[in-house]
C-alpha cells in the first residue's frame, strides 16, 4: 500500500499509515503522529530518537521565561515572553545488534511502517532492519498517552531476531530505555514570527535516583522556577539468563537490558512513564506524585491500559464521529482533526489550550483567541467537559486580565493575546494588546457552552464572572459620540493585515453580544451579580452601549467595511504579487499592509459566522463576495470560515474546496510548517465547516437550528452532536435529511426554520432546493485547489 504522490500517508478510513520512511517528510509525520491527553505531548519521534526533525515532550503550561527585547520600550510593553520547553524525554529506547547500534541511516531498512489508530489512540511502528554485520531483527513498537490516566503514558516495544547470514549463532542485544532531560535542540529561523524561541538547556538538576527497573529525575526551571519529575518503570520478557539494571545521573535515567536471543526468540520491555509539575509543591512532593501515577500504571498494566484508552474513545466517537460517502481522503482527514482537537483538550484540566496542542513547538506554545472561537465550538458538543475546563483556565487568569486592564487605564479584565499562564506574551502591541476582540471571543464560547450544555451552575459560577468582566472592559473601551452611537477605536480584529482601526464589524458585533449576554445572565443571577458589584445601573448601561453599537455601512459599495474608511484605502495589486511572496507577512512591511484592501484571513466575514443575525441574506451575499477578492489567506484559520459562508450563500462547490484546505493542511503540510506541531484551531475549522458550514448548525438560547445543504461532491453527510444531556445524529442525503436522538428527552429543534420535535423516531424532513448563487472570484492566484466535481 503506498499513498498518493506528494502524500507522506496512505488513505485509509481509522488510521494514518506511513508505509516508508521519509527522511525529509519526519518534521511533519512527527507532528501528525503525536499523542497527547492535554496533559502530556510526545511528538512522534522515532523511539530510538534519531533521526529525528525535533525532539518533543511537552507538559501543558511548563514553560520557561524569556526577555522581550524592543528597539525602543514604552509603557505597557511585556517586559518578559513564556515559551514551552521541551521537558524530560521517556520516549526514548535504544537498541545495539551485536555491537551495531539501530539506526536507520545505516544497514538496510527492508521495511518501514508507522500507523496512527484514530480508534484506538496508539501509534504503532514496524520495522525489519539489518545490521551492517548482517544481523536481521524485526522490531514492534506501540505507544499510548493515557486519556484515562492524565499522567501516563506507556510503550510496548518487542524485538524479534530473524533469520540472517549469522542466525546460527544467538544474537546479543541490548536495550536501553532512557530518561534524558536539556535535549539539544535544533536551530531555528528567526525570521519567521511564527517559529518558537530557541532554550538551551532550561532545566536543572534537583534529583536523580535510580532502582532495580527504572529511575526518576527532578528538574526547575531556571527562570520561571517550575518543578518537573519524570518517571520510568518497567516490565520485561525473555529468554532466559536477560539482565537488568538501572542508573541514574542529573539529566539522564537510564535501565539497561541485555539478552542474547536465538532467530525467531522475542524479548519484549513494556515502559511506564509518568509525568508531573508544579509551581508550588515541594520536591518531595512532585516526586511522590509521579511515583504514584507509576504505580497505578503498572498496576492497571499495558493490556489495561490499552482497554482503557479503546474504551474512552468508542464512547468519544459514537457522538463525535463524522461520516463523509464520496470522497475517503476527506473522510480521514476529518477524523484526523477531530482526533487532535480531542489530545489538545481532553485532560488539559483548567490549563490552556495552545495553538499547536503538545504536538510541537511552534508559536511559543502558546494560547490565542482562536481556542475559543475555533477549538470550544468542537468541544463543548463532543466533549463538553473538556470545553468547561479551558473556560475554567480563563477564569482562573482573571487577576492578571484584571490587572493588565488597569495597566491599559480600562476596567474589568484584559486577556492576553498570546500566553500560557496569563501573561501577555505579545511583543507586537498593534497586532497584539489592540486586538481587544479575545475578550468577546472567550465571552461567546461562554454563552455557546451553555446553550449547549444547559449547565446552569457553570453559568452562575464561571460563566458569569468572565461576562460580567469583558462587559466592563468594553463599557470603559468605548465610548458615545455625539450622535449617540457607541464606538471602539484604535482596535486589532482578527485581520492582522489591519490594525489599530476605528470600529471593527468584527469587533463591535461581538462586543455588541457580549454586553447583551452579560447583562442578561446578571439578570438572571442577581445574587451571583451583586456579589461580583454589579447593580441595575452597570446592567443598563451595558443594554444601552449595546443598543448603540456602531456598526459602519458603506452604502455606495453595498457592503459592510471591515472596519470604518477600511473600503475607502487602496486594493492591493494581487496580479503583480508574485507567488512566492506569500504569506505577505514574510515579504512585505506591515506598514504598507495596513494601508490598503488586502485580508489575512476572514474578519467580516467571521462576523458574519457567528453573527448571522446582524446581516440580511443579500448583505451576506454581497458582503462574501466582496470579501472574497481580497482575502489572501495566510492564515489558516481562514479556509473553514470561508467555508462555512460560502455554504450559506450557496457556493457549495466553493465550500467543499475551503473544507478541504481546511482539513489537509497538516496531512498535506499545505502551510508549510507542519514540522512546528499541527493546526489545532484549522483542524476544529474543519468540524464547523462540515457541521456549520453544510449542517447549518447554529446553537444559542433559542434551541438548536439546522439548515442542511450537501455540496454536490458528496453522496452523505453524517455527525453526531451531543445536546443539553442529549446525543443527536444527524444525516443530510442530496434530498432530505434525517434527525436522530440517539439518547435523552424529546426535545425541539429547527430545521430551515421550520420547528421540528424529536422524540423515539427518526425524522427526514426535505432539503429546500439551493438558488444559483452569483458567481466570486478570489485575488490572483489564490484560490484554493479546486477538488469538486468538474473543476
Amino acid at each position: 500500500m503506498s499513498p498518493d504522490p506528494g502524500r507522506a500517508f496512505t488513505v485509509e478510513p481509522w488510521v494514518v499509515r506511513e508505509p516508508h520512511l521519509d527522511l525529509a517528510l519526519l518534521g511533519q509525520v512527527e507532528s501528525v503522529f503525536a499523542l497527547s491527553n492535554g496533559h502530556i505531548g510526545l511528538r512522534g519521534n522515532l523511539d530510538e530518537g534519531e533521526p529525528h526533525a525535533t525532539p518533543g515532550t511537552y507538559l501543558n503550561s511548563f514553560y520557561e521565561r524569556r526577555p522581550l527585547p524592543y528597539a525602543e520600550g514604552g509603557y505597557g510593553y511585556p517586559e518578559s515572553g513564556q515559551t514551552i520547553i521541551n521537558v524530560t524525554n521517556g520516549k526514548l529506547i535504544r537498541l545495539l545488534v551485536e555491537d551495531e547500534p539501530f539506526d536507520l541511516r545505516y544497514g538496510s531498512v527492508h521495511r518501514h511502517e508507522r500507523v496512527l489508530d484514530l480508534a484506538a489512540g496508539t501509534l504503532t511502528r514496524e520495522v525489519e532492519w539489518e545490521s551492517p554485520a548482517g544481523r536481521v531483527v524485526r522490531l514492534r513498537t506501540e505507544r499510548l498517552v493515557s486519556l484515562t490516566q492524565r499522567a501516563v503514558a506507556a510503550i510496548r516495544y518487542e524485538v524479534e531476531v530473524l533469520t540472517g547470514t549469522h542466525d546460527t549463532e544467538p544474537a546479543l542485544l541490548v536495550v536501553q530505555s532512557e530518561l534524558v532531560a536539556n535535549e539539544q535542540q535544533p536551530a531555528r529561523d528567526d525570521d519567521d514570527p511564527r517559529v518558537e524561541a530557541a532554550m538551551t538547556d532550561p532545566l536543572v538538576a534537583e534529583q536523580c535516583r535510580a532502582d532495580a527497573t527504572g529511575a526518576t529525575l527532578v528538574h526547575r526551571t531556571r527562570a520561571s522556577g517550575l518543578r518537573v519529575a519524570a518517571a520510568m518503570d518497567h516490565e520485561v520478557t525473555g529468554p532466559a539468563g536477560l539482565q537488568i539494571s538501572s542508573e541514574a545521573t542529573e539529566d539522564i535515567g537510564r535501565t539497561t537490558v541485555i539478552s542474547r536471543l536465538q532467530s525467531g526468540q522475542k524479548l519484549t520491555v513494556v515502559k511506564y512513564l509518568s509525568y508531573g509539575w508544579s509551581s508550588r509543591r515541594s520536591l518531595s512532593a512532585v516526586h511522590d506524585q509521579v511515583r504514584a501515577a507509576l504505580a497505578a500504571a503498572r498496576y492497571t498494566g499495558w493490556a489495561g491500559l490499552v482497554e482503557e484508552q479503546r474504551a474512552y474513545l468508542d464512547d468519544f466517537w459514537v457522538t463525535a464521529d463524522i461520516e463523509i460517502d464520496g470522497d475517503a481522503e476527506l473522510q480521514q482527514a476529518v477524523r484526523v482533526a477531530i482526533f487532535h482537537v480531542l489530545q489538545a483538550g481532553a485532560r488539559a484540566e483548567r490549563r490552556a489550550i495552545g495553538a499547536k496542542g503538545l504536538t510541537g513547538p511552534g508559536y511559543d506554545g502558546h494560547t490565542f483567541w482562536d481556542t475559543e472561537t475555533f477549538c470550544l465550538q468542537l468541544l463543548s458538543h463532543v466533549a463538553p467537559y473538556a470545553a468547561a475546563d479551558a473556560l475554567r483556565w480563563r477564569q482562573s487568569i482573571l487577576p492578571q486580565a484584571k490587572e493588565r486592564a488597569a495597566q491599559l487605564g480600562l476596567e474589568g479584565a484584559a486577556f492576553p493575546w498570546r500566553t500560557i499562564r496569563g501573561h501577555e506574551c505579545s511583543g507586537y502591541w498593534p497586532a497584539g494588546t489592540a486586538a481587544f476582540h479575545i475578550n468577546a471571543d472567550i465571552a461567546d464560547a461562554v454563552r455557546r457552552h451553555v446553550a449547549a450544555t444547559g449547565d446552569v451552575e457553570f453559568e452562575r459560577e464561571v460563566g458569569l464572572e468572565l461576562l460580567v468582566e469583558t462587559a466592563r472592559l468594553w463599557r470603559s473601551l468605548g465610548h458615545h459620540d455625539h450622535a449617540g452611537q457607541f464606538r471602539i477605536d484604535g482596535v486589532t480584529g482578527p485581520d492582522e493585515y489591519t490594525a489599530i482601526v476605528d470600529n471593527n464589524v468584527y469587533t463591535n458585533l461581538m462586543a455588541q453580544l457580549n454586553l447583551r449576554v452579560a447583562a442578561d445572565t446578571a439578570a438572571r443571577h442577581s445574587r451571583a451579580a451583586g456579589r461580583l458589584g454589579v447593580d441595575a445601573e452597570e446592567m443598563a448601561s451595558w443594554r444601552d452601549a449595546a443598543s448603540s453599537m456602531r456598526i459602519p455601512y458603506d452604502e455606495g459599495l453595498g457592503v459592510h467595511p471591515q472596519s470604518e474608511g477600511f473600503t475607502d484605502h487602496e486594493v492591493w495589486d494581487f496580479a503583480g504579487t508574485k507567488p512566492d511572496m506569500y504569506p505577505l507577512l514574510l515579504h512585505v512591511p506591515y506598514f504598507d499592509l495596513y494601508r490598503k484592501q488586502v485580508s489575512k484571513q476572514a474578519d467580516l466575514v467571521l462576523a458574519m459566522q457567528l453573527r448571522p443575525d446582524a446581516f440580511t441574506e443579500e448583505q451576506m451575499a454581497r458582503n462574501f463576495a466582496y470579501y472574497e477578492a481580497i482575502t489572501v489567506r495566510d492564515s489558516s484559520l481562514s479556509a473553514s470560515t470561508q467555508a462555512v459562508m460560502a455554504a450559506r450563500t450557496g457556493h457549495l462547490d466553493l465550500a467543499f474546496d475551503y473544507l478541504a484546505e481546511s482539513a489537509f493542511v497538516d496531512l498535506d503540510d499545505l502551510a508549510g510548517n507542519s514540522e512546528h506541531g499541527v493546526h489545532i484551531a484549522s483542524m476544529a475549522g474543519t468540524w464547523i465547516a462540515v457541521v456549520c458550514g453544510f449542517g447549518g448548525m447554529r446553537c444559542d438560547s433559542g434551541g438548536l437550528r439546522f439548515a442542511p445543504r450537501l455540496p454536490p461532491a458528496l453522496s452523505r453527510i453524517s455527525f453526531g452532536l451531543a445536546w443539553q444531556g442529549r446525543r443527536l445524529r444527524v444525516e443530510i442525503r442530496p434530498d432530505e435529511v434525517e434527525y436522530r436522538l440517539v439518547s435523552g428527552l424529546p426535545m425541539r429543534l429547527a430545521h430551515h426554520g421550520e420547528p421540528t420535535a424529536l422524540a423515539g423516531d427518526p425524522v427526514v424532513a426535505p432539503i429546500p432546493e439551493v438558488g444559483r448563487a452569483d458567481a466570486v472570484e478570489q485575488p490572483f492566484g489564490r484560490a484554493p485547489k479546486a477538488r469538486h466535481p468538474g473543476a
